[in-house]
Formats: structure tokens, C-alpha cells, sequence
């Protein structure tokens, strides 16, 4: 099956009730687990990659490869640039064979926020690809949220009309209380998703398909693992996987997962690595990493997301 764009994946989940899963991911073991698990639970799905991911895979690999994975899949895959903060590597990974991209000037006001996206919109639309764009500030433990109204640093339902209609996006990340990274929240704060925000947002823009980014609900069975066999990562919670599904019962259509991979993915590297000291063969510790991404994807494809057989 060839490589698809998300606009009739986005439709179809809309409709039904279901979100995407957008997987990050970090290198060709990955990316190979993540389509073995789609294909084994029938569910259209989203390789994301980063700049930082694009970087060390190699821009000129990264569509080769998953040309040559798709065919042996036959579910609906969309490639994906994951927060592209420049306009030209937005054009760069359009002119590789990217499928969709995301604009993210989210960190700039308003208007300059437009420009940007509108631009790269005109850029890949006239080239059959769809732009996903950024709208309000989605946190990190680093961050200073400072809420000093009923919406604060969250996506304001009364800018995504004009946002949308002005720019010619496809598709909305929304801040509505996602975080990146592992450590989304500070000792004893408890995750919240704001979803009278989204149901907000869902009214004025009916129909439209929407994004969680910093989505991942790190598993403690994977992080138990992970922290077993040498790691250091305390106190790591994400978002409840209750919330996310909740979330993809409404308008939201995408949901991105990158630390929850990687936490399953070093967390059986290490297991193997430890219970086979005597071992040098890279393949008897990167099969079981693979097996833990392909384990969680399906999960999330079957019990979060709600997307398996709909391929």
C-alpha cells in the first residue's frame, strides 16, 4: 500500500469516535515495531518524526525506508513531520515525500503564527499534502504556567475560527493540559485535560479533526522495568489513559505518543542487556526492545485509542 496523507483517516476516525495514534519515532527498529503493530491490529496509523529524529535517521532514508516497509503493510500509513519549527524544513520533508507536516510557530504571536502556517499551507496543498498547525502553549515540567484567566497559556476557543479559516489548516493541536516529556507534572500535581475547553473548541469548529500532542500515559509496568535493570526515572506519571480515550471520543482525531516508546524500547534493552552479559550480538538486545514497542502500540491501538480494525 503506498504512503497516505491523514485527510480521509481524520474523516473516518471523526466520525466513528476514534483517534489516530501518531507514533514518534527515533530510529528504523522502531518504525518497523510500530508498523508490525498496526498491522497486527488492522489500524491506520502515523509515523511522526522529529527534527531530531529526521537528523539522526538521515532526511534522505527516511522515506526510502518506510517505502520499503509498506510493502509488506497493507494498512493506511501517513509519514509526518512532528513540530517543524522553519518554514523550509516544512518544504524540505514536502519535497521528500512527506505526506503531512506540522507547522509549529505556536511560540510566536498571533499573526506571525498565521503567516507562517498559511505559508506552508499554499506550499503543500499545491502539492497534495495536508499541514497540521499549533494554537496555545503545551507545557513541560519546565514551564511556568501562570493561568490568569479561565483559559491562561490553553488554546482559546475564540481564536481557532479565524486561526483555521485564515491559515487553510487541516488539522488543530490544541493545549488543553498535555505536557511533553516524561515529566509532565511537578510532585503531587494531579493531570487534568481540560475538556471544557475542547468541547468549546468542538462546537466552533464542527467537524474538524483536532490533535493532543504530549499525549503519552508512561505505563509503570514499563517504567518499573526500565528503573529495574538500572534506570533513573522517579516519579515519571503521564496523562490517564481514561482521559485520553474520552478525548478521542470527541473531535480529537490524533493523538501523539513518543516517551511511552522510548521508555518500553531502552526499558527492554536493558533487560537484555542484563540478563545476557555474555552476549555481543546487537540483535539479542534489540528483538525483545522492538517486542516492547509492539506490545504497547497494540495496546494503545486497542484500549486508548480505539482505532484497531478500522484499517
Amino acid at each position: 500500500m503506498p504512503i497516505v496523507t491523514t485527510k480521509e483517516m481524520f474523516k473516518k476516525a471523526y466520525e466513528k469516535g476514534y483517534a489516530i495514534g501518531a507514533f514518534n519515532v527515533d530510529n528504523v527498529d522502531i518504525m518497523k515495531a510500530v508498523l508490525r503493530a498496526a498491522e497486527n491490529k488492522k489500524a491506520p496509523v502515523i509515523i511522526a518524526i522529529s527534527s531530531g529524529a529526521l537528523k539522526f535517521i538521515g532526511i534522505n532514508y527516511v522515506r526510502q525506508v518506510l517505502e520499503c516497509a509498506m510493502k509488506e503493510i497493507t494498512v493506511p500509513v501517513a509519514l509526518h513531520l512532528d513540530h517543524g519549527k522553519e518554514v523550509e524544513l516544512c518544504k524540505q520533508c514536502i519535497d521528500i515525500g512527506f505526506t503531512s507536516v506540522m507547522i509549529d510557530a505556536s511560540s510566536y504571536d498571533f499573526e506571525e503564527n498565521i503567516r507562517m502556517t498559511k505559508e506552508v499551507v499554499e506550499y503543500a496543498h499545491a502539492r497534495g499534502v495536508v499541514v497540521e498547525s499549533e494554537l496555545g502553549a503545551i507545557a513541560g515540567i519546565e514551564d511556568d504556567v501562570v493561568v490568569d484567566d479561565k483559559y491562561g497559556n490553553f488554546t482559546h476557543p475564540s481564536d481557532v475560527v479565524e486561526f483555521v479559516s485564515r491559515t487553510g489548516i487541516d488539522s488543530l493541536a490544541i493545549a488543553i493540559g498535555t505536557a511533553h516529556g516524561a515529566y509532565k507534572f511537578k510532585p503531587g500535581q494531579k493531570p487534568q485535560l481540560r475538556f471544557d475547553i475542547l468541547d468549546e473548541i468542538q462546537e466552533k469548529l464542527p467537524g474538524f479533526p483536532l490533535v493532543l500532542h504530549g499525549a503519552s500515559s508512561v505505563p509503570q509496568e514499563s517504567l518499573k522495568i526500565l528503573n529495574t535493570y538500572g534506570g533513573k526515572m522517579p516519579e515519571a506519571i503521564g496523562i490517564p489513559e481514561a482521559m485520553l480515550r474520552e478525548a478521542a471520543s470527541k473531535a480529537v482525531c490524533k493523538i501523539n505518543v513518543g516517551t511511552d516508546l522510548r521508555v518500553a524500547y531502552v526499558g527492554a534493552f536493558r533487560k537484555a542487556l542484563h540478563e545476557n552479559p555474555e552476549k555481543f550480538d546487537a540483535r539479542v538486545f534489540i528483538t525483545p526492545a522492538m517486542d516492547a514497542i509492539t506490545k504497547l502500540v497494540e495496546d494503545k491501538i486497542e484500549n486508548v485509542f480505539g482505532s484497531a480494525n478500522q484499517a
